[in-house]
């Protein structure tokens, strides 16, 4: 980048970008007079539309360097040169700082998912992975809800990290289901620790108990308290988003949610979940028996984390993403083009 334009990407990186102050005002200093602004108007000309660069200028106007590099400042502040942020295709910054102002949000990624006869499970994984490449840096503590395919999709095409940002990987949701189909998700927090360089840290016990008394039982089991105990310290989550309707995952693994326990939910008015703790549509918890067998993080301990990053999308997902942002289960949501337009313009 030349010394004198002003750069539009920031800490977000590739698509992550920030925009710049169009409204820079001018040092304090004499107005320039004809002569001063005809030079002004020339030496930009020459850098910014024919590209000539700042060594050239200085010999072919018989001025010094740093005189070129100081009229270049110059013209910028003066508003000869100003500086006007170019979106590239597919992406929606302000698509994102709509949803940002809306619903609180720390961050949003929109992706454009057209064109994939209605499944955005592999755009939305690839923007998982894009994002999780720039904003993971050094010492973080990950919280991950392994029962969501958009997860396991998007660690799937994540790059390996050349060193270690991350300390440690944490289960936050016990098993589900069938083994094998277990078997998978729980591969998640293994992978995700080995790209990035973290321990993984697994949770062995049952998601999902009979009985509220065997959920107090194993609660108290040294190999479970080492791994709960970690939840309160956790720096990220990142987690699915649920409806109500089994996601194909779960269906695949037997369906562990029994028909009178979605019963009972639909009842308390839940239309979604993270990490299994359901919500109604204003995103308030739902209090249900099931809620009482879970063995996984709390939402107390979920909302304590400080940054909780949603991977969701699809129309039927729209309740139950909608739900999440509203009781802030989330703070950071990563989405589709077409969902994102319905949460801003949404009237509900």
């Amino acid at each position: 980048m030349r010394p004198c334009e002003s750069g539009s990407a920031g800490n977000r990186g590739n698509r992550y970008m920030t925009k710049p102050n169009p409204n820079r005002r001018a040092s304090r200093q004499p107005t320039p007079g004809p002569d001063e602004l005809r030079l002004l108007g020339k030496v930009a000309r020459m850098y910014y539309e024919r590209g000539i660069r700042q060594p050239q200028i200085a010999e072919q106007l018989s001025i010094s360097q740093p005189r070129v590099s100081r009229l270049l400042r110059q013209a910028t502040d003066i508003g000869i040169v100003r500086t006007i942020v170019t979106m590239p295709p597919g992406v929606h910054t302000d698509l994102e700082d709509d949803l940002e102002k809306r619903y609180g949000l720390r961050d949003a990624v929109v992706v454009d998912a057209s064109g994939a006869d209605g499944n955005v499970l592999p755009a939305l994984g690839t923007a998982m992975a894009d994002y999780l490449d720039v904003t993971l840096t050094n010492g973080h503590l990950i919280g991950v809800s392994s029962w969501s395919e958009t997860l396991i999709g998007g660690v799937d095409v994540m790059r390996r990290k050349s060193t270690r940002v991350v300390d440690r990987i944490v289960q936050i949701v016990g098993g589900l289901g069938d083994p094998a189909v277990q078997m998978r998700a729980t591969q998640l927090t293994g992978r995700l620790a080995d790209l990035t360089g973290g321990e993984p840290v697994f949770l062995p016990t049952p998601g999902l108990v009979t009985t509220p008394a065997a959920r107090r039982t194993l609660l108290k089991d040294p190999s479970v308290v080492e791994v709960t105990e970690l939840w309160s310290k956790l720096t990220d989550a990142l987690v699915g988003i649920g409806s109500l309707e089994p996601s194909p995952l779960l269906q695949r693994s037997g369906n562990a949610i029994a028909e009178a326990d979605q019963r009972e939910l639909r009842e308390l008015g839940a239309v979604g979940d993270v990490c299994f703790r359901f919500f109604d549509a204003d995103g308030k918890p739902v209090r249900s028996t099931l809620d009482q067998r879970l063995i996984g993080i709390t939402p107390a301990e979920l909302l304590n984390v400080p940054r909780r990053v949603g991977v969701a999308g699809g129309a039927r997902k729209f309740s139950a993403i909608r739900g999440a942002l509203r009781g802030g289960w989330i703070n950071v949501l990563i989405t589709d083009l077409e969902l994102a337009r319905r949460l801003v313009e949404d009237t509900g």
